[in-house]
């Protein structure tokens, strides 16, 4: 099983590594800071170099284990491999995915809307959440508040919990354990200082002063009582 590095040392863009498996454009290493796609975040970009060659790797998807598949014949088992993630995709992808959890928990503070679901980009993110219609004069007031906590300055943190102890000590309704599958028994908790707590195993800034200028760019109707909300940060 691939070493995650990328879920403790989300700060660093290279790393070394060795090819232990080949499956056909794939390649599975004994460790890795490329995140693969999933959580709603893509995954990460960036080459493998050995041996004076460099492989991109365009996609990174884990099933059993971490696959990271590049452009041309991969590089052989028991090869040696430098990794370096495309740092400025990743960071934007930090600054996103942490700006949601804020939000979420903003939404679910403010109007009892509960977050359904999420997608991010490099350049702009959207959030789907259990409200009817938002109107002008509350998306004013999201992005008033968003920016507010933004601008507090406040800590960003990660850490492992017993899913039992998870599922006892903290709130259900931001943490959405029960959506795991029953399988995982110890959970990667982020948590936004004062503000959220949920099970996420995605990749976040230290401090949500790193997030930058919260815009909301538009909104889709998806349903009766479901809402689509659109935003940039600048």
């Amino acid at each position: 099983m691939t070493e995650a590095l990328y879920l403790d040392e989300t700060g660093d863009a290279k790393f070394e590594a060795t090819v232990e498996r080949v499956a056909g454009d794939r390649v599975v290493l004994d460790r890795t800071l490329f995140y693969p796609e999933g959580g709603g975040q893509p995954s990460d970009t960036g080459v493998l170099e050995a041996d004076g060659e460099t492989w991109n790797v365009t996609a990174v998807r884990k099933k059993d284990t971490v696959y990271h598949t590049v452009d041309r014949t991969p590089p052989e088992k028991g090869t040696t491999v430098t990794g370096r993630i495309d740092w400025e995709r990743r960071y934007a992808h930090m600054r996103y995915h942490t700006a949601q959890h804020l939000l979420s928990a903003v939404l679910l503070d403010e109007y009892d809307a509960q977050t359904t679901g999420n997608q991010l980009y490099a350049d702009r993110a959207r959030i789907d959440c259990a409200y009817e219609r938002f109107s002008d004069e509350e998306f004013a007031h999201i992005e008033s508040v968003m920016n507010d906590r933004i601008g507090e300055g406040l800590e960003v943190r990660w850490y492992e919990m017993e899913r039992d102890e998870a599922e006892s000590a903290l709130d259900p309704e931001r943490t959405r354990i029960h959506l795991l599958p029953d399988s995982i028994r110890e959970v990667r908790i982020v948590e936004i200082e004062e503000c959220d707590r949920t099970a996420c195993a995605g990749t976040h800034v230290e401090n949500t002063d790193e997030i930058g200028e919260f815009r909301i760019t538009g909104r889709e109707t998806k349903g009766s009582d479901e809402e689509r909300l659109k935003f940039v940060l600048e």
